[in-house]
């Protein structure tokens, strides 16, 4: 008699063992080369590197289909996703991992009722949400059940929506319905080369519009990343995509009920920017760049950027003041003057409204000379979608502080976090011009006659310009009435910034009861 039969318990451990192993090798050998070969992780190697070590906790490991009579036989554990939580720094957050190796880590109920299940532990607990995405869409022989199914996991989207942080990694193909759960979610992460997202892919959009173009250039991470504003981060590869979102972790709360995690990096919070007294050109319509100037201002020249390459005339990342998270706003000169336009507006109040959620105080830089004039952007809605930006900002409640650096001119300056739309400080460098607008324009429509009667129309038009900057491009009139807070010296930036967060630390202020407001979108 052997031991085994001696012992029932071991036998029945000798089986869960043997599905255990079947459960963590899932796919078939040469499914696993072929993902390997690819330059692709597999799903559990990126639960791996993505968690602390030993911190994963599996959920339904031996979860299976249910779907034979759809001409499924094979029945492999787990049906095509890892589900589970874990720890990143020793923070709590849930995961899901879409396995390619299974039925191309297709969709299927089985697969989407273990995604439902960790989602709803998830805004529970309060924890954030990251899903690594690496699949074929609805599973075909599923039917309209697999679609239903879909339909679960956008509900709970919405759901989670501003209550615990939703991340998602885009590892592979996405394309239908798939695309629509990471576009609910606060950020997209996408590889170059190896992740695409698409509603159609190449040879539909083919047959129906007669449009020649590649994988890569339809739904490739630069493509969403540079054009359609889809993809907020990109990384070169998995690893280094994984580690960035680690790193956005570290500037996010658990969920909204939180305060973002504070971490002392060991910058001066006294600490001068006598930098920043020489940063801007001599001339007003000169460029410099206004990650630069952030980058001095905040801890250790830490800056997140987000949608770094779409949209640039605007610039809007995480960064630490005094070990504080933060979310920067700026306009940038260095492109198109640092105007407002539909996508500048549209990713601000994006990012706004995130910070906003998870109770990240605001800094907005401002230098904008107004909204982008032009035929286009008056029919694709600039009116509609600079509202958004205005929006986002007057609905904010968490601490704001503006700082005007030179051009703040029209309802460009309103909507960039003033004083009049909620901002609770404002300062202003001695080079800030606030006015409806520009010198130039100004003395064309003031003083129209004036010139048209001048027996030299080019130089009383340069007086009045130089009269009109003396009077009005300068911070000091604003200061009077109290639209600016304080006139400091650019140096004392980083104090000042300081001083105004630990301030604002305790500001507590409720919007009125209402089921949501209505955002002009």
């Amino acid at each position: 008699m052997t031991a085994t039969e001696h012992n029932p318990m071991q036998s029945k451990l000798d089986d869960l063992a043997e599905r255990r192993d079947q459960a963590h090798h899932a796919g078939s050998p040469r499914a696993v080369e072929r993902q390997h070969e690819k330059g692709k992780l597999l799903a559990r190697e990126r639960i791996d590197y993505l968690l602390d070590d030993g911190s994963f906790h599996e959920l339904d490991l031996l979860a299976r289909h249910r779907a034979e009579a759809s001409g499924l036989e094979e029945r492999p554990y787990t049906d095509g996703v890892i589900t589970g939580w874990g720890t990143v720094e020793g923070r709590k957050v849930f995961v899901f991992s879409q396995d390619f190796t299974v039925f191309g880590g297709a969709l299927g109920e089985v697969f989407a009722e273990k995604i439902h299940k960790m989602m709803d532990l998830a805004a529970k607990v309060g924890a954030p949400v990251i899903g690594l995405n690496d699949g074929a869409g609805a599973r075909i022989q599923e039917g309209v059940v697999s679609l239903a199914s879909y339909g679960g996991i956008f509900y709970r989207n919405v759901l989670a929506s501003g209550v615990v942080p939703q991340i998602s990694v885009i590892l592979g193909p996405c394309a239908g319905g798939a695309v629509y759960s990471p576009a609910m979610t606060d950020f997209i992460f996408m590889v170059r080369e190896s992740s695409h997202m698409f509603i159609t892919g190449p040879d539909v959009v083919k047959t129906v519009t007669g449009e020649d173009v590649t994988l890569e250039e339809l739904g490739g991470a630069m493509s969403h990343a540079s054009k359609s504003g889809v993809a907020t981060f990109v990384a070169d590869d998995e690893k280094a995509c994984l580690d960035d979102v680690r790193y956005l972790l570290s500037y996010l709360p658990s969920n909204n009920l939180e305060e973002p995690p504070v971490e002392d990096l060991g910058d001066d919070p006294d600490r001068l920017c006598p930098e920043l007294r020489d940063i801007l050109p001599d001339s007003p319509n000169l460029p410099y760049d206004m990650v630069e100037v952030i980058r001095h201002v905040v801890d250790d020249d830490d800056f997140f950027e987000y949608y770094t390459h779409w949209a640039k005339s605007i610039v809007c990342g995480f960064a630490r003041i005094d070990g504080m998270p933060v979310g920067i706003v700026g306009n940038q000169p260095k492109v198109l003057a640092g105007v407002l336009d539909i996508e500048s507006s549209e990713k601000a109040a994006r990012f706004v409204r995130t910070c906003d959620a998870f109770n990240i105080p605001l800094i907005t830089f401002v230098d904008v000379p107004g909204f982008l004039p032009g035929v286009d952007q008056e029919y694709g809605g600039i009116i509609r979608h600079g509202a958004k930006l205005l929006y986002a900002y007057c609905e904010a409640t968490v601490p704001r502080i503006q700082v005007i650096t030179r051009k703040a001119y029209g309802g460009a300056y309103v909507v960039m976090n003033s004083k009049s739309i909620g901002a609770d400080l404002a300062f202003a460098w001695p080079t800030a011009e606030l006015a409806v607008m520009g010198p130039q324009g100004a003395v064309e429509i003031v003083y129209r006659r004036e010139l048209q009667q001048a027996a030299d129309p080019t130089a009383r038009r340069a007086e009045l310009v130089e009269e009109y900057t003396e009077r009005y491009a300068n911070p000091y009139a604003a200061a009077e009435r109290g639209y600016v807070d304080d006139v400091i010296d650019p140096a004392e930036t980083r104090q000042k910034l300081v001083a105004g967060l630990q301030m604002l630390a305790t500001k507590r202020e409720e919007l009125p009861r209402r089921k949501h407001g209505n955002v002009p979108l």
